[in-house]
């Protein structure tokens, strides 16, 4: 599944405005992440996460097809926040200065590391992996092409690509550096990629 689901409209393909229905969706992406708080995605199963929200199974497939879709639903609020994140700057941005946003987006990532560990792999897999780098990749082709800018494609897919795969290995724990420090270090490598790309 790719690109970013607004939070409780779609599952399964299937748009639903139905407040029961909502509620149901939120039980199950809440269970997830509860799930995901102790053990990597791959270790939790459909069972645990239907107990957990109260449902049974069969009510979690009615409103997602499976583990996958509803972690990427799960994931869909905390990388809209990472994107909007990286994009907070009205001016053209310089290298020594971050967006304010990054880095408060990284500190409350790195509060709650155990959970985004489960769900996004070293080198940047993972559903929330994979739906960072689809979202962060097109919204940055977005701004590069508005910007008239040249070479949109590849420079926003070095954007992606970089910008995934450092936060997955600062997760999981390659890299020792602070939020701010990180913060800081993949802003000034992400402006001389656009810098670059001339």
């Amino acid at each position: 599944m790719r690109g970013v689901i607004a939070t409780g409209e779609v599952s399964g393909g299937r748009a639903s405005s139905d407040p029961r229905t909502l509620r149901t969706r939120a039980r199950l992406r809440a269970a997830l992440l509860d799930e995901c708080a102790g053990r990597p995605l791959d270790q939790v199963s459909l069972s645990a996460v239907a107990r957990r929200a109260g449902v049974g199974r069969a009510t979690l497939y009615l409103h997602y097809d499976g583990l996958q879709a509803l972690a990427v639903d799960a994931c869909a609020d905390v990388v809209r926040e990472a994107v909007d994140a990286l994009h907070a700057w009205t001016a053209p941005p310089g290298p020594d200065a971050p967006p304010a946003p990054l880095a408060g987006f990284l500190t409350v990532v790195a509060g709650r590391a155990d959970l985004y560990r489960g769900l996004i792999a070293e080198g940047g897999g993972g559903p929330l992996g994979a739906l960072l780098h689809d979202e962060l990749r097109a919204r940055s082709f977005a701004d590069r092409t508005r910007a008239g800018a040249p070479s949109p494609a590849f420079a926003a897919s070095a954007t992606a690509a970089v910008f995934t795969g450092l936060l997955a290995d600062w997760l999981h724990g390659r890299l020792d550096l602070s939020a701010d420090a990180f913060a800081a270090h993949v802003w000034r490598l992400l402006v001389a990629i656009h810098r670059a790309v001339r």
